[in-house]
């Protein structure tokens, strides 16, 4: 019997699901390291659970980490502290939320990254926000030398949470726009351990966060919002509901997030937590009430761009041109990438600097830079 003719072990089908979701592509344009991703896989290909695995070479990063920072080597030890929080933020992807494991390790990519942050200059600040009962949780990046920058309120969609979209950050930061990377209602540290899920009312959210943010006298009255995937819906949701929103990105987003149920049945299990449903038909339900209609749109009428990629089989890329076409913006551009997966991870460089120059040309007042 030769290798091939061998059958497949048992955990290779679960494995092979978790590395479709979380590409190379993905992995490398969103900040990790390569031979992380690729130690990952390994580990994970050769039996060992997936989360087992993020953990473990998120903790060789970290003790790279602490040993440059003991060494006084600053600038290596924030990247060895990053790639760690890296590590453990797609370890724990695969952990529902009442699995022991999941909020520990949460915790821990937190406190990487927040040890990364506290190297940073100006400092990256964990915020929370106070909102209805709970708390929304995020980070405020500012750019060194620029006195009340405008700012780009970014974050993610179903499971691609604000730590994530780190690297997008930086080219904001490049051009002098602070960033504050949040986790929406039902996102991240906001649901595990701010208390919140997403209903109806998820725009109020995002408008608390405009509030803080126009409140911090070291920030200019200029924000912008920024959405990947499902959170390209709450972007445009929020710019059509609060007239302050002086700039919306769109990537790879929809009118109609349930859209993804209809190809992919099994995703409602990242749906049920995110709207705190734990009947999987009542999720489906719930989650088909959140569609931009014509009419909402022709509210949205800050700059808005939409990108997309053309084969993306998560949003209909149908579905997003019907944001750029319903916009009720006279400044409105669509962006469309003839091969581009779900969020053009495989256009990373090309994808960020489209979007950090596009904001930095309708938020700040130099283009220099």
């Amino acid at each position: 019997m030769t290798d091939t003719d061998q059958a497949a072990p048992p955990w290779q089908a679960e494995v092979d699901a978790h590395k479709r979701a979380m590409p190379l592509q993905r992995l490398l344009g969103n900040g990790m390291d390569y031979a992380d991703v690729v130690e990952i896989y390994a580990l994970a290909d050769a039996g060992t659970p997936w989360a087992d695995a993020g953990a473990r070479v998120g903790d060789v990063a970290a003790d790279k980490a602490s040993a440059a920072l003991a060494a006084g080597h600053v600038d290596t030890a924030r990247s060895y502290f990053r790639y760690a929080s890296a590590c453990y933020r797609v370890g724990q992807v695969v952990l529902p939320d009442d699995d022991p494991r999941k909020r520990p390790m949460y915790r821990k990519l937190i406190d990487f990254y927040c040890a990364a942050g506290d190297l940073d200059d100006p400092r990256t600040e964990h915020i929370a926000i106070g909102h209805r009962g709970g708390y929304l949780y995020g980070w405020l990046l500012r750019p060194a030398g620029v006195d009340n920058p405008p700012t780009v309120i970014l974050m993610g969609g179903f499971d691609g949470w604000r730590e994530e979209y780190h690297v997008g950050a930086t080219y904001l930061l490049a051009r002098g726009i602070a960033v504050l990377l949040v986790d929406g209602p039902g996102q991240g540290e906001t649901r595990l351990f701010g208390g919140l899920h997403m209903t109806a009312e998820v725009h109020t959210a995002f408008s608390a966060m405009v509030d803080y943010l126009v409140a911090d006298e070291r920030l200019s009255d200029t924000v912008g919002i920024w959405g990947n995937s499902m959170g390209g819906y709450l972007a445009a949701l929020t710019a059509a509901r609060d007239g302050r929103i002086a700039a919306c990105m769109v990537n790879g987003g929809t009118i109609r997030p349930a859209e993804i149920l209809d190809r992919f049945r099994r995703f409602i299990s990242k749906v049920q937590p995110l709207l705190g449903i734990d009947d999987p038909d009542d999720a489906r339900t719930a989650m088909n009430d959140y569609q931009l209609t014509e009419t909402d749109l022709a509210s949205l009428r800050c700059p808005v761009h939409v990108m997309h990629g053309t084969p993306d089989q998560i949003f209909l890329i149908n579905n997003a041109r019907a944001i750029y076409d319903w916009a009720g913006a006279s400044d409105k551009t669509f962006t469309e990438f003839p091969d581009g997966d779900h969020c053009i991870y495989n256009h990373s460089h090309d994808k960020h600097t489209t979007t950090a120059d596009w904001f930095a040309d309708r938020l700040t007042t130099s283009k220099e830079r």
